[in-house]
Order: structure tokens, then C-alpha cells, then sequence
């Protein structure tokens, strides 16, 4: 059997963690690296999200890799730099990698604005096109796109819902 495209896995692991916010979803690859991490069980997002980069994959049940366990339970105990330490890796365009990856250097606790991080990567009238980068984001919390706000400070637009992205900001603040 010929080997799939370096960004297709062969399959993937879906796996299910509690987390104080929300169940966690979470699918991995036949290495370890998470390839998908959204909120709830049963998410019609999350499954949007697995079937644009991943159809046809096949999906099995399991259990996460203790190195994903492990970070994410660090992180909701306060550790918050713990999330650098999950392997991943993500399938998207050329242009939502450059936003993904600016959102990475969004420090813990903190917040920007989407023409913020538009200026940021360079394309500041891309303003719109960060906005839906952000919303296309498959990695929720390891690639931490509920630190972005509106211009006027507002929670806007999270896949997870505005309560989880209060009760995330809140909590990367100390009071979560």
C-alpha cells in the first residue's frame, strides 16, 4: 500500500478528555500528533473540521497520548505554557498557517485584536480573511485563537462558544 500524502495520516484516533470548561475531542494520528481539538462530544464543528482536512480517513476510538493527557491537564492546572509541549500538526492553506502560527505568539493571559494580527503577519487590510483563518483554526487551545478580541474589546466569534472563551481568558488571567 503506497504511503498517503505527508499531510493525510493512515488514520486517526479519536479520543474524548474532561477538561473544567468542557469535554474535550480530540484526534490524533498513528504518531501521536494531534491533528483535530475542539469542545464537546459530539460538535458539528468539530466534525466539519476533521472531514475538510481528513475525509475519508478512517477514524477509530482510543486513547489520547500521554504526552497530550498530560499537557492539557498542566494547562487547565495553570501551567499554561504546557500546550508547547503537544506534538501536532495541521492541514489548512499557506495563508491560515501564517495566521495559526502568529496565534502562537499570543502569550497566555493576554489578548489581541484581528487587525492586530492582521498587521502582525503583514496584510493589514486582510482583516476579514484572519477572522475566518481564526474560525477555520482546528487545534482550539493548542493554537489559542480565543485570545483574539474585537477592536472595541468585545468577545467576538469562537467555534467553542463566547462562554468557554470567557471562562479560557478568565482563566489564563488567574481567575479561571
Amino acid at each position: 500500500m503506497p504511503a498517503p500524502p505527508p499531510d493525510r495520516p493512515r488514520r486517526l484516533v479519536r479520543s474524548l478528555l474532561a477538561s473544567p470548561v468542557a469535554p474535550l475531542q480530540l484526534f490524533t494520528d498513528e504518531e501521536g500528533r494531534v491533528r483535530a481539538l475542539d469542545f464537546d462530544a459530539d460538535s458539528p464543528r468539530t466534525a466539519r473540521l476533521v472531514a475538510r482536512g481528513y475525509g475519508g480517513v478512517p477514524v477509530e476510538t482510543g486513547s489520547a497520548p500521554a504526552v497530550v493527557r498530560q499537557a492539557l491537564e498542566a494547562y487547565f492546572a495553570g501551567a499554561f505554557t504546557a500546550l508547547g509541549r503537544i506534538p501536532w500538526t495541521v492541514v489548512g492553506t499557506d495563508f491560515q498557517k501564517t495566521v495559526w502560527r502568529a496565534l502562537l505568539e499570543i502569550p497566555a493571559g493576554t489578548t489581541t485584536t484581528y487587525g492586530a494580527l492582521a498587521a502582525r503577519i503583514g496584510r493589514p487590510t486582510a482583516v476579514r480573511a484572519v477572522g475566518l483563518a481564526n474560525g477555520a483554526n482546528p487545534l482550539s487551545l493548542v493554537i489559542p485563537c480565543h485570545r483574539v478580541i474585537g477592536a472595541d474589546g468585545s468577545l467576538t466569534g469562537y467555534g467553542g462558544g463566547l462562554e468557554r472563551k470567557r471562562w479560557l481568558l478568565a482563566h489564563e488571567r488567574g481567575a479561571g
